[in-house]
């Protein structure tokens, strides 16, 4: 059985189409069940936990910022020593997601699952995307968004997914090269994307 990471971009429906795998294949789907571990792993609250994994590579320069901020008023810029560093959670999430690998059998959607288990046997990595029009289009008629309202929140999800992997990694998220299936995921529906994949994962 193959271990399945799929990379998604906005509109892609990767959670979707990741859960949908799952299910057929019966294995566990690690998706909002990553930060959630990593906050247990860390000892923070699972708010904190979300926020880094949503955002990670703006969010230590915005809570240092709102320090500063703070400094200002209360005469000290200083923030808090007991805050996990951007390390740590990065090590936590790599940790998770290679335990959950040496099971042999799951789904794990982002946290740059494809770079973290790139030296691993038996994993197929997957891409999700499509042409920008078409996922924005798409993510209006899912979930009944107005045109703005997804353009905006393709703007921020994409955003921050390519910050995150080019940061703590120094790749860019869009390069065929770090998966072995690309799908356009406007093209193909989200039974004809599951197919696709297990019959993909059938073969490593």
């Amino acid at each position: 059985m193959a271990v399945v990471t799929i990379s998604s971009a906005y509109g892609a429906l990767g959670s979707e189409v990741g859960r949908a795998v799952a299910s057929e294949l019966d294995v566990p789907f690690l998706d909002r069940a990553i930060p959630a571990a990593v906050a247990e792993k860390l000892a923070v609250p699972l708010e904190e936990a979300e926020t880094r994994d949503e955002a990670l590579a703006g969010f230590l320069d915005r809570l240092l910022g709102a320090f500063v901020v703070m400094g200002s008023v209360y005469g000290s810029a200083s923030p808090p020593l007991d805050i996990p560093d951007e390390a740590a959670f990065r090590a936590a999430t790599e940790q998770i997601i290679r335990e959950h690998a040496k099971s042999g059998s799951a789904v794990i959607v982002g946290r740059a699952g494809m770079i973290v288990l790139a030296d691993q046997p038996h994993v197929l990595r997957v891409r999700l995307s499509g042409p920008l029009e078409a996922r924005i289009e798409q993510a209006v008629k899912r979930y009944g968004l107005s045109i703005e309202e997804a353009r905006r929140q393709e703007r921020e999800n994409d955003g921050a997914r390519a910050a995150w992997v080019r940061r703590l990694y120094g790749r860019d998220v869009t390069d065929p090269s770090l998966y072995d299936l690309v799908i356009n995921a406007t093209r193909f529906g989200v039974e004809e994307c599951v197919a696709l994949i297990i019959a993909a994962a059938a073969s490593v």
